[in-house]
């Protein structure tokens, strides 16, 4: 059902130095990471007693870890018959942006009011730079520098809460876009699988 990966194998070396919650949290990450890859498609059953012998972990984590996925909008949870991973659809990728672009309006209000001299610097000179690589169409460092940026307002408005929540849903948000470009693309590469395999009958039928 999955792949495994190094990081399994380098979660399964640290088994018995972590508690549960931490466990979960990396059993999270990497059946998040699976998930926006597009190696756990849409559909596919979260067994909690598979993961656990593949994570070489209790089951417990492995719930946690599920329960976690679920709050995220990753997996949908499904009466006595467990979790599977959830679609994302547009609707749900619209409430994201909603939802952050708010959190973004207010960072930004409560950096206008809090952040310092020096920080104010920082972020013109991170401007300054990042219009300087969209001149050379350089626009991996652009995104580099752009997440920089959202960052010095986020921690200039001086309220962790709010940036460490903000930051959250900016990850959140990524993950499910990389998810949905993921199932595109997989969806995309059956259909020309598809044609293809109907080509040489449609070559034969031409003749």
């Amino acid at each position: 059902m999955l792949h495994l990966t190094r990081r399994k194998h380098a979660l399964k070396k640290r088994m018995n130095s972590r508690s549960n919650g931490t466990l979960a949290e990396e059993i999270r990450r990497v059946l998040a990471d699976q998930i926006a890859r597009g190696r756990l498609a849409p559909g596919v059953a979260l067994e909690e007693t598979e993961l656990a012998r593949q994570f070489g972990v209790s089951r417990t984590p492995v719930r946690e870890a599920i329960r976690q996925l679920e709050a995220l909008g990753f997996a949908e949870a499904r009466p006595r018959r467990g979790a599977i991973v959830a679609a994302i659809t547009k609707r749900r990728l619209d409430e994201m942006f909603n939802v952050m672009m708010e959190l973004e309006c207010l960072c930004a209000r409560e950096a206008a009011a809090k952040m310092l001299p020096a920080e104010r610097q920082e972020l013109a000179a991170v401007h300054q730079q990042s219009a300087e690589f969209v001149k050379k169409e350089d626009l991996e460092r652009y995104y580099e520098l752009n997440d920089i940026f959202h960052d010095l307002i986020y921690s200039g408005g001086h309220n962790e809460f709010l940036a460490e929540l903000t930051i959250s849903v900016r990850q959140r948000r990524r993950r499910s876009i990389s998810a949905c470009q993921a199932m595109t693309l997989r969806s995309a590469r059956r259909r020309n699988g598809t044609a293809a395999d109907q080509e040489p009958g449609a070559d034969v039928a031409a003749r």
